[in-house]
């Protein structure tokens, strides 16, 4: 399928999807466009936001917090993930988990691509509205959204089909 198809396919069946990944075979570099295309969608999301901020305060110039930005969600932000998606796998296996540590990437790392489209909708409504009680609903809904995949894509990468032998490569 393709990337547009899968993103929409995971709002229904998130661990058929990732099982259909992790059956491609152990490819770090689909992992890793995964994430970075994740952060940089992400860090667009931040734009209309940045910008009404830096509207509302001129000290802090829109030009830095874009560089802001662009250095925690492209350059930090994946460390992050990578550092997060090794603390889950090793959380798995203590509770009887048996994927990969390829696997538990890619199910964050695809969560947070599939999550994007929600963030994006998310960042544009934050360009219109005050840090409120709907921004911070949003941010709920977000957040257990983005829960919600990853969770399930972990549930197949360690316990599904995704955590037989061919995924123990990763």
């Amino acid at each position: 399928m393709s990337l547009t198809a899968d993103l929409l396919a995971s709002y229904r069946a998130p661990r058929r999807v990732l099982r259909r990944h992790l059956a491609r075979g152990a490819t770090e570099g689909r992992a890793l466009m995964f994430l970075m295309l994740g952060c940089a969608l992400v860090f667009v999301a931040q734009w209309p936001r940045l910008m009404r901020e830096a509207e509302l305060d001129p000290a802090v110039p829109l030009d830095a917090r874009m560089a802001g930005a662009f250095f925690g969600w492209l350059c930090l932000a994946p460390l992050l993930f990578y550092a997060l998606a090794a603390a889950s796998h090793l959380v798995a296996q203590v509770i009887g988990g048996r994927g990969s540590w390829f696997a538990a990437r890619l199910a964050l790392f695809w969560a947070l691509l599939a999550v994007s489209p929600v963030v994006l909708a998310q960042g544009l409504a934050a360009g219109f509205l005050d840090d409120g009680a709907a921004m911070a609903g949003l941010g709920i809904v977000t957040l257990g959204i983005f829960l919600y995949l990853w969770f399930a894509g972990l549930a197949e990468a360690e316990r599904g089909a995704g955590a037989g032998p061919a995924a123990q490569r990763g």
